[in-house]
């Protein structure tokens, strides 16, 4: 089965409450491959995070304030790290500490900005 990003930024990501494993690795890879650029972290906890590069800080900035329209929308939040002309967003689900479909719903949508 495939997985399109196109597919990914059309559905609407759901309140996760907990109660429900991580997403297990088979379906991260496959998730991955629709979400380009997005790479997993490293780390304890699955996560998902991509480096999106400017030409200064205000043009991160303006990405940025998009970014957050959305995750408003969403229901479902990034960290963000910001420099100069660079900005990281790393996505997980806090409830079940891990990743859920919604990480890879936000992700597709962030990606068409």
């Amino acid at each position: 089965m495939t997985i399109r990003e196109n597919e990914l930024a059309s559905l609407k990501c759901v309140p996760c409450r907990g109660g429900v494993p991580p997403m297990e690795q088979e379906k991260v890879k496959l998730m991955l491959d629709a979400v380009s650029g997005w790479t997993k972290s490293a780390g304890d906890v699955d996560k998902i995070e991509k480096l999106f590069k400017f030409k200064n800080f205000k043009e991160a900035m303006v990405f940025v304030n998009k970014v957050a329209e959305i995750a408003e929308e969403e229901g479902h939040h990034p960290d963000i790290f910001i420099q100069w002309n660079k900005v990281t967003l790393t996505l997980w689900t806090h409830a079940i500490n891990g990743l859920f479909d919604n990480d890879f719903i936000l992700a597709a949508k962030i990606d068409k900005l």
